[in-house]
């Protein structure tokens, strides 16, 4: 039967781990090293208190004349015993120059050869060793006793190894407790720091944060929409490539503030908004751009993330619709007027009044030709021609007179190739629809549409019969959003944004001002020569 293999430790409990053994590794060697180093220190210590002693011994008078009395221990023996209680040496003992004890802590030993080094001492040189005498292990001091400049005596000060290792080990039981409370305080520092490491890895091992960040960049480079973090003081922290794109952002623009790379006022107060947006409409220089943003939050703000997706097609696409709804609309109605006209033309038929439905049928066609021909005599190029018609059918629908101007000129074959047809629609269509929206409900309501081509370029004018625009708004009215009518199902305050934005993206200016008659005229002028790769121009019109 096979059983799954265990799961790999998180890193914070790896880390851990890692930081508790070398901790303890630390603590442990540090603890070896402190006590051989405090034994050394020890020992030392030891031989300079011994050899202290045993100078002050043979430097004392009273040594140098118990020495030449005939019976040296009598005097020496108390006074070596009370040196040894009060310097808290093991043993004083005092010898002749050949070595035989006149003192010694056991009375027995009196008068027997001292057991250790005292050549040197016998050449006038006080020394130190460590050596095993009648005590055991000991740490002894010898020096010579000197009389006139004569060595008449040795004098040995010595403590006992074993001495010398109790207080050694009293020093390691305060180290080995300091050191307990070392390990204990870095266990416990570690175990913290690494229960926040396990918060913010969500206990994933090492293996797994490998992953998640290969999937992270694999899936950051291959999503075509834009993706854009934002930091907890809104600057970037992450642009993928489509975002870049998008945005129409250059450079290294991580660790900048989203206000700092170059974005329209309304899409950049979005991204500093503090509450989400869902699906919100912003233009770019050349792009419709849908924005979503979500706060990023783990008990405080954290960041924002923000989607992008491109529907500049789209929403050119949703504007042919919306042209070819009304123009079925206008059709709609126009067949409804004409089976009226129809009916009327067979009810006068069925009354014999043949010569009246003749009269009537024939003004009605010379009406609807009158109309086409009119448009079609002033411009020539078809889409402008069908649009002019088909928002002419609408304005009539609303109440509206649109009516092209008498010096509108435009042949077939004029515009360039650069010029496509949909981006006429969404120029002269949006500027017809806002002035039918102005003109609708005035007193002569009326909209006035101009188009010719003059010094190289395309100009289109449109004029209304309108309440007019503010001049304090004649800037804000291209801004997305704007609008001084009531927001309808699909938004208002989106069709002037687009139009400038074509305009822009062709190389042309877009302008209102006061109409004549009052009201309001947008001026749009477009080059009509195609901009070549190195920068020139060339005429425009089609073979």
């Amino acid at each position: 039967m096979r059983y799954p293999l265990p799961r790999p430790r998180s890193l914070a409990g790896q880390l851990f781990a890692m930081q508790a053994v070398l901790i303890a590794v630390l603590v442990a060697g540090y603890a070896v090293f402190s006590y051989f180093s405090d034994r050394s220190q020890a020992q030392e210590a030891a031989g300079r208190q011994a050899m202290a002693v045993a100078r002050s011994v043979a430097d004392a008078p009273s040594v140098r004349e118990a020495i030449r009395t005939s019976d040296p221990s009598a005097a020496l023996q108390p006074y070596a015993l009370r040196v040894t209680e009060d310097t808290e040496v093991d043993f004083v003992t005092i010898m002749n120059p050949k070595g035989i004890r006149w003192t010694h802590p056991d009375d027995e030993q009196i008068g027997q050869r001292f057991l250790g080094h005292i050549a040197p001492a016998l050449r006038g040189k006080s020394f130190t060793e460590t050596y095993t005498g009648t005590l055991g292990p000991s740490v002894r001091a010898v020096t010579p006793v000197l009389d006139d400049g004569e060595i008449v005596g040795l004098v040995s000060a010595g403590i006992r190894v074993d001495a010398i290792s109790e207080r050694v080990q009293e020093q390691l039981t305060a180290l080995i407790g300091v050191a307990g409370v070392a390990l204990a305080l870095g266990a416990i520092g570690t175990y913290v720091i690494n229960a926040r490491l396990r918060r913010h890895t969500h206990g994933m091992n090492a293996a797994e944060l490998s992953r998640m960040h290969d999937y992270h960049q694999a899936a950051l480079h291959a999503v075509r929409e834009g993706l854009l973090m934002l930091d907890g003081q809104y600057r970037v922290a992450l642009i993928n490539d489509g975002g870049r794109e998008l945005l129409g952002v250059s450079g290294d623009v991580v660790g900048r503030s989203v206000a700092e790379i170059g974005l329209p006022a309304p899409l950049t107060g979005a991204l500093l908004a503090s509450e989400p947006r869902v699906d919100e409409v912003h233009l770019t220089a050349d792009r419709v751009l849908v924005v979503n943003t979500s706060p990023v939050s783990g008990g405080e703000r954290r960041g924002t993330v923000v989607t992008l997706r491109d529907v500049t097609e789209l929403q050119s696409v949703m504007g042919e619709l919306d042209s070819e709804r009304g123009f079925t609309q206008a059709l709609r109605s126009q067949a409804h007027e004409a089976a009226n006209r129809l009916h009327t033309v067979v009810s006068l038929i069925e009354l014999g009044r043949s010569e009246e439905a003749v009269d009537f049928a024939t003004a009605e066609l010379e009406l609807a030709q009158a109309l086409t021909d009119q448009v079609v005599a002033a411009v020539g190029e078809p889409v402008l021609a069908a649009l002019l018609l088909g928002k002419t059918a609408q304005a009539h629908e609303r109440g509206v007179e649109l009516v092209v101007s008498a010096d509108s000129r435009l042949d077939d074959g004029l515009l360039p190739g650069s010029l496509p047809a949909r981006d006429l629609v969404t120029i002269l269509g949006n500027l017809i629809d806002n002035a039918v929206d102005a003109a609708q409900g005035s007193v002569r309501a009326r909209v006035t549409v101009s188009a010719v081509a003059e010094d190289g370029e395309l100009v289109l004018r449109v004029s209304d019969t309108g309440a007019g625009v503010d001049p304090a708004h004649t800037e804000a009215v291209f801004q997305r959003g704007f609008s001084t009518k009531p927001a309808g199902p699909g938004g208002r305050g989106l069709g002037l944004a687009l139009v400038r934005q074509a305009v822009h993206r062709h190389g042309g200016t877009l302008s209102v001002a006061e109409a004549d008659g009052g009201g309001a005229e947008f001026e749009v002028r477009l080059p009509l020569r195609e901009r070549t790769a190195a920068g020139g121009t060339t005429s425009g019109g089609r073979t």
